[in-house]
């Protein structure tokens, strides 16, 4: 497994410790794989879920240390989002 999606599991999994999420969503991190985040918690998977989010490896970090808003970098196509929005909406505030 990849040492960068393993860290990233565990990033989110610590924003995420007090959360209740009941969608599920996947980065799709280009070039690296793929994390779900669910109900079930948060797991390096490519399964299916409600919502696809796809963005390059430094686009993820950004986010993911908060030097980027999710919403900035789907307004400047930084940030792909495929499927449900309000999903990725949900999770964009839980992780901010």
């Amino acid at each position: 497994m990849s040492e960068i999606l393993e860290k990233a599991v565990a990033a989110i999994n610590d924003k995420m410790a007090e959360a209740t999420f009941d969608s599920s969503v996947k980065f799709k991190i280009e070039d690296e794989g793929s994390i779900v985040v669910d109900s079930d918690g948060v797991r390096i998977s490519d399964e299916e879920t409600d919502c696809t989010l796809i963005a390059s490896l430094d686009v993820f970090t950004k986010i993911l240390d908060g030097d980027m808003n999710a919403t900035e970098a789907y307004m400047t196509g930084s940030l792909k989002v495929e499927g449900s929005m309000s999903a990725a909406m949900e999770l964009s505030s839980l992780l901010a």
